[in-house]
């Protein structure tokens, strides 16, 4: 079975208008995302009384890739540290059994 096979359609309202998407994703997880970004949308569009719908998704679009970028660096920052701590606490636990024996 293909990917094609798997995908479904599922419809959307995101900025006012609707959408039709195929997705492998679950229908409730697409469901999801697509509200999460018409959320951002709404929030931009009432903080700063854009019009515009194309530039409200442009700076949602931004304002969630930054906070990909940002969430990204803290995931490798944190796989950085419990690689280090593993690393020594595993150096550690070798030194204590060279000591028993």
């Amino acid at each position: 079975m293909s990917d094609a096979d798997t995908r479904q359609t599922v419809t959307v309202r995101i900025a006012g208008e609707e959408h039709h998407l195929r997705s492998a994703a679950d229908p409730d997880y697409t469901r999801r995302c697509a509200t999460f970004l018409d959320e951002r949308i709404q929030e931009i569009r009432e903080r700063s009384g854009l019009v515009e719908g194309h530039r409200a998704v442009i700076l949602a679009a931004l304002a969630l890739t930054d906070q990909y970028l940002q969430t990204r660096e803290e995931l490798d920052r944190l796989q950085r540290e419990v690689r280090s701590r593993s690393t020594n606490l595993v150096r550690r636990i070798e030194e204590e059994l060279q000591k028993d024996d």
